[in-house]
């Protein structure tokens, strides 16, 4: 399968198009503040499930980027010597292995938690951390005056895992500076920790009185900001940056190759992938990966939303998008036991959007179904930033139902899953670093996971048959309180038995933060950003 020669990319908002992959990664934010799409997805030929069957991790990850990158841009070579760097870091041999919980009401659990932090986006991140590297040598090459080389500053929210994972894909890299603003309170101990530990001198840990939403928007402002676009070269590492949601297809063939090796996978129809969702992002990667192969990996992609309930509050009322939950008084953020998906906006349902409304345009030219399709999406989002929603029309959600369900997941219900799945389940053949208690050979699961496994649970029982693969996010150390909340008193269960080697002391080592007055806003951040730069280059 040949390398792409020519895709572009294009702002879901209109104002770029015809934008090269390393300018779409390097920009991360469209100018409009749209998100960068290829121009178009990429069909596999026929033989897709023949010739990539039996590939490796690190072999189909660079076929599938092979078709978003141009050979002009990175040459193949190159790619495959990111792309091998990326997963070398990885503790599993597969990388991102599918788990048979032994159980027929449950599905398939596809660990993604085998990285470097112990959490998915450490697949997108190590993969974005390196690509950084790679423009940079190659932009400053032959240039020693520090002055005079191309410097990068990313900037980045998280609400606990995105952090750490850019962390760890950016430290000590040269020619980088990153900045991580992240809710104080509101990420877990460990996921703090993982941040705040790391003392490299180009990494920047930013609290915020607030929430992630308050992060990602201060990001958002930043990114608009032409003045220090201008001297500081911003760059994204949120699944905002294209990069993360191409890096992450690859799980998604990944683990419908090991579904159709199980002598328990039903032939009868492609299965369903149930993905534990708040910003979009990792299910997006689904869609992408789906529509490659003619909707042949999956017969249906699940969302499966905690008590921030945004997307499934889309699909049940007709399509309206909207901050504020049905009969509430304000819109704001309820917490949680999954913080990672405690979010008001998911920011990657733009890109979705943008497809749908291009999809569902009747004009004769595929320029004008671009220009029709950014409009819409700059309009929707101009009334969800002014008004606090807006409504799709018909055709754009009978669009989103075509590929797409959605379940809501309680509070409750997510901790009732993880006591249930540690009694019920018990998995025979697992590697090394997987959440299997040693003592009673019951699946442990993070409470990210276990919201997917509830709704995996409800489309088994309207789906009997039909084959269920779950995506497990992060490992259950990360979320102790809400692990421990669960488990405390079961047979067999004790915290230290499955915290990782790595965690072990983190609470004792020297941490750096730095702390973002209250109402700084944007302009304190920037202010913050712009000194710190300033220091590292002067050393």
């Amino acid at each position: 399968m040949s390398p792409s020669l020519s895709q572009k990319y294009l702002s879901t908002r209109g104002a770029e198009y015809g934008v090269g992959f390393e300018a779409a990664v390097l920009q991360g934010l469209a100018k409009d503040g749209g998100l960068f799409v290829p121009e178009e997805i990429p069909t596999l030929p026929s033989s897709w499930k023949e010739d990539w069957k039996d590939l490796s991790f690190e072999d189909l990850a660079f076929q599938i980027a092979s078709l978003y990158i141009s050979s002009s841009e990175i040459p193949s070579d190159d790619l495959k010597d990111i792309v091998k760097r990326s997963y070398a870091t990885f503790r599993h041999p597969e990388r991102t292995p599918l788990v048979d919980l032994e159980s027929s009401r449950d599905p398939f659990i596809l660990e993604l938690f085998h990285g470097p932090t112990f959490a998915f986006k450490d697949v997108a991140l190590q993969f974005l951390g390196n690509l950084f590297e790679y423009f940079l040598v190659r932009k400053n090459k032959g240039i020693e005056d520090p002055k005079k080389r191309h410097h990068l500053t990313i900037v980045g929210a998280t609400s606990g895992d995105t952090g750490s994972a850019a962390i760890y894909g950016v430290r000590g890299k040269k020619d980088v500076s990153c900045f991580i603003l992240f809710p104080n309170g509101r990420v877990s101990p460990i996921q703090q920790l993982q941040m705040t530990t790391v003392l490299d001198s180009n990494i920047h840990n930013l609290t915020v009185d607030g929430y992630f939403d308050d992060c990602q928007n201060i990001v958002k402002e930043l990114f608009a900001d032409p003045e220090l676009n201008s001297t500081h070269n911003i760059a994204a590492v949120n699944s905002i940056n294209w990069a993360r949601i191409l890096a992450q297809q690859t799980y998604y063939f990944y683990a419908y190759f090991s579904l159709i090796k199980s002598p328990k996978y039903n032939k009868a129809s492609s299965p369903r992938i149930v993905v534990p969702s708040g910003n979009f992002g990792d299910i997006l990667a689904g869609f992408f990966a789906n529509r490659m192969t003619g909707s042949e990996l999956a017969s249906k992609l699940v969302i499966a939303t905690n008590e921030n309930d945004i997307l499934d509050r889309f699909f049940r009322s007709g399509g309206h998008y909207t901050k504020k939950a049905i009969g509430a008084e304000t819109d704001t953020v309820k917490e949680t036991h999954s913080p990672a998906m405690d979010i008001l906006v998911s920011s990657n349902f733009e890109r979705l959007l943008w497809y749908l409304a291009f999809e569902s345009d009747s004009a004769s030219s595929v320029e004008e179904r671009r220009k029709h399709a950014c409009e819409s999406v700059a309009t929707w989002l101009s009334q969800l930033k002014s008004q606090g929603g807006f409504q799709v029309p018909a055709a754009v959600l009978d669009g989103a139902k075509a590929e797409f369900e959605s379940e809501r997941v309680s509070n409750d219900e997510t901790i009732a899953t993880i006591r249930d799945a540690y009694v019920t389940c018990f998995p025979k053949n697992v590697g090394a670093g997987s959440a299997k208690s040693s003592k009673t050979g019951g699946y442990i699961l993070d409470p990210h996971t276990a919201v997917g496994v509830a709704a995996s649970r409800r489309s088994i029982q309207r789906n009997p048959g039909v084959s269920h693969i779950s995506l497990s996010t992060a490992h259950p150390a990360k979320f102790a309180s809400a692990v421990d909340l669960a488990l405390r008193g079961q047979d067999g269960y004790s915290f230290e038995e499955i915290l990782p080697q790595e965690f072990v002391g983190l609470e004792t080592r020297e941490t750096r933060s730095i702390p973002v007055p209250t109402g700084a806003g944007w302009k304190g951040v920037r202010d913050i950003v712009v000194k710190e730069v300033e220091k590292e280059l002067q050393h």
